[in-house]
């Protein structure tokens, strides 16, 4: 009877793991569709990357992990600069970056984050992160250096985006937690209506095929472009971790503790780049899931992953989510890369960081203009732009600019 149950138990377990994949699912296969990834191998690493990151904390913490946001500028440009091989070889250095911090927490505590990384620093890089995309999100949504029609694009861009805000702002309950898949569900009906879509290589697919692998080049100045953007992912990761504690009731930043968050993060994000996948962070959305469901074994996690790890091997799925236009991808996207802004300037109002002070007012102002501008600066025949030289410049004014005295009334 007891075994019985517990076959139950399981049965549920892997049940509620898929449910939990598919709130992650939209955004998890959006990245590599947008940067030109493989989508399977996507799902492969982010299954393999919640395994490893429950090898780092001993399977305490119930959270996912998959493709971030926040590298989508960085592998775009570094795919256009360097080539995919190279770029992954860059991003699994990545990894260090969080070994590194979560050595500093370990010998230093976690408070020694804020000292380094205050909002004031992590706040205007994590909007130029988001700003930075916005002309790739109207490009895409317009069709530009597409085959499609503007009258076609404009018309399934904006009513993808519209299904979405729709569905984010007015829903309830699980269905809130994944408006990108119903924005991406409208947008493709539609377009099947138009027909935009060419089922063929669907029909042609294997059900069966091993995810596209590549093997890592490592080049110094791709290493050293991607190195300082995995600062604000791996911040953000701080609070990632305190939500899903706030949400269980657990503190997670004292057991596991957090320097063996970080280093399952790091390690994740390492292992997905040296097989072609995009780095992993912790998803927000399973975070809102896991609150909903009131589901908070790590157990409901490890069935999540494995089902990323059996989908990844069909080849009809990744030939399915190949065949999605990229004028429903930019619909979406014209939302997503705007509330990567927001996520920045909501660290600055939670900082409570005031800008008019002088000295955060330059650390700020000095980022936006070289994010927005396109600032780069070339040492050694290397140039050091984009988001990996706003994260520098941040830290270093933030570093020697010294902190106003407190005002006396």
């Amino acid at each position: 009877m007891t075994a019985q149950i517990e076959q139950q138990s399981k049965a549920k377990q892997a049940f509620v793991g898929l449910q939990m994949l598919f709130v992650a699912f939209g955004a998890l296969v959006l990245v590599p569709l947008i940067t030109g990834l493989d989508a399977n191998t996507a799902l492969l690493t982010a299954g393999v990357g919640t395994l490893l990151f429950q090898l780092c904390t001993g399977k305490q913490v119930p959270i996912f992990l998959a493709s971030s946001f926040a590298f989508i500028a960085p592998i775009q440009y570094g795919v256009q600069a360097w080539g995919i091989a190279t770029t992954m070889g860059g991003l699994a250095c990545t990894g260090l970056v969080y070994v590194a911090l979560s050595t500093l927490v370990k010998l230093r505590g976690a408070a020694i984050l804020e000292r380094i990384f205050p909002p004031v620093v992590v706040g205007p890089v994590i909007i130029i992160i988001g700003m930075g995309l916005a002309p790739v999100a109207v490009d895409m949504a317009v069709g530009k250096g597409s085959a499609y029609a503007y009258n076609d694009a404009i018309l399934v861009s904006l009513v993808t985006l519209l299904t979405t805000l729709i569905v984010a702002v007015f829903s309830k309950g699980m269905m809130k937690l994944i408006p990108i898949m119903f924005g991406i569900a409208v947008g493709y009906i539609l377009c099947l209506f138009l027909g935009l879509i060419n089922f063929q290589p669907v029909l042609d697919a294997a059900w069966f095929s091993m995810p596209n692998l590549t093997t890592p080049e490592f080049k110094l100045e791709a290493i050293l472009y991607l190195l300082p953007i995995a600062i604000a992912p791996a911040v953000e990761h701080v609070g990632g971790i305190m939500a899903i504690s706030s949400v269980t009731g657990k503190d997670f930043l004292k057991k596991p503790g957090l320097h063996r968050t970080l280093l399952g993060d790091g390690v994740a994000t390492a292992a997905a780049s040296l097989v072609g996948g995009p780095p992993n962070t912790t998803y927000a959305e399973v975070t809102g899931a896991v609150m909903l469901t009131r589901n908070f074994n790590p157990n409901i996690m490890t069935w999540a992953a494995v089902w990323a790890i059996v989908i990844s091997f069909c080849g009809k799925v990744g030939a399915f989510l190949a065949t999605i236009p990229t004028i429903v991808m930019g619909g979406i996207m014209m939302l997503v890369f705007g509330s990567i802004a927001v996520v920045g300037m909501s660290t600055l109002i939670r900082g409570k960081v005031d800008v008019t002070e002088a000295r955060n007012l330059c650390i700020i102002s000095v980022v936006m203009t070289f994010g927005i501008g396109g600032m780069f600066v070339d040492v050694g025949g290397m140039s050091i732009k984009g988001i990996s030289l706003c994260a520098i410049v941040a830290i270093i004014l933030n570093l020697l600019l010294p902190k106003a005295e407190n005002k006396i009334d």
